[in-house]
């Protein structure tokens, strides 16, 4: 039996798993945020990745040495001094048997929903991540894209309409109620305290709001609505950017929309990226983007599988992914 390695590396959450040449995952092992940036420091980073890896290979009973291919999809992989410090030290660390790949976030889940692993990716997680990929092998992705749009910036703008509306300096909105009964607060005054006081709540605390925005703006609240799809705007042009820096045409290139907050059952914030992709493929529902560093892992020993595969597997184990697996219940791609 073949065995293969993928990780998943981000900032909530980083997922090890250990398939077999069938494309079923038997280990799965999961920690917290490996972004060298955003974690305590690139060892810490690392760390947490070599605590999810050896969990998966405990969970498949493989030991290390049996791996024949490593693919680590990680968040922080953005400059050309990252990938050199994660591919140094991720191979001391684990002491892998063979030189592992390490691409950015956004690569490693566009082979999620690509079979051939050309499009672009559209990462919407804690952060955004949007890269594209051509046939050729030529890439382009950005890790430090100068509008956010991730679940953070969902909530954190989430609170913002909160605190405008109730000192009249914008309309009201349903988030309000919504926002005082999540973070128990008796007024939008006493939740922005909460949020900013010394030693209150923390930054990452905003991320709890991101599936309100969603379902409120699914709703109809004009505030909601518009947090969503200006962000879904945003979302977009970065994706036609990405293939526009690679020479990739839109028309009939896949555009794979994952991460937790893409797992939302509403279609508003899809709508408003593929709304900027003219021509393109939706592609929606793929396996999440651990799949895609798995499958990576087996293209390296010559075996091409569909990501409907690997999906198979990783539905029966508990990925963490916000808002169910969808792509497991479904073989749509819209």
């Amino acid at each position: 039996m073949s065995w293969v390695l993928g990780v998943d590396g981000g900032n909530t959450k980083t997922l090890a798993a250990v398939a077999g040449a069938d494309g079923r995952v038997r280990g799965l092992g999961r920690t917290g945020c490996s972004d060298i940036y955003n974690a305590a420091s690139p060892a810490a980073a690392i760390e947490t990745v070599a605590e999810a890896v050896s969990a998966a290979l405990a969970q498949a009973g493989v030991e290390s040495g049996a791996l024949e291919a490593a693919v680590f999809s990680m968040a922080g992989a953005d400059w050309p001094e990252d990938f050199a410090l994660l591919d140094g030290e991720l191979r001391r660390r684990l002491t892998l048997p063979v030189a592992p790949l390490v691409v950015n976030d956004a690569l490693g889940a566009l082979r999620s929903g690509a079979p051939d692993w050309v499009g672009v990716a559209v990462v919407c997680g804690t952060y955004n991540a949007v890269g594209a990929r051509r046939a050729d092998g030529r890439v382009f992705h950005l890790g430090f894209w100068p509008d956010g749009a991730g679940g953070r910036h969902l909530g954190r703008l989430g609170l913002e309409a909160v605190y405008r509306a109730d000192l009249g300096l914008a309309p009201a909105t349903a988030l309000t109620e919504r926002a005082l009964a999540l973070y128990e607060a008796r007024d939008p005054i006493a939740l922005l305290h909460a949020f900013t006081r010394r030693g209150g709540l923390a930054e990452s605390e905003q991320d709890r709001l991101s599936p309100t925005v969603l379902d409120v703006a699914e709703e109809g609240d004009p505030v909601a609505r518009a947090i969503v799809l200006e962000r879904g705007r945003v979302l977009g042009g970065q994706g036609r950017v990405a293939a526009e820096r690679i020479g990739l045409p839109l028309a009939g290139t896949r555009v794979v929309l994952t991460g937790s907050v893409f797992a939302h059952a509403t279609a508003l914030l899809a709508d408003a990226v593929m709304a900027e992709l003219p021509g393109a493929e939706t592609v929606r529902h793929a396996p999440p983007p651990i799949a895609g560093a798995v499958l990576l892992a087996l293209d390296r020993i010559g075996i091409r599988l569909d990501p409907t595969a690997v999906g198979a597997g990783l539905a029966l184990l508990d990925t963490g992914e916000k808002g169910g697996s969808a792509w497991a219940r479904s073989g749509s791609t819209a």
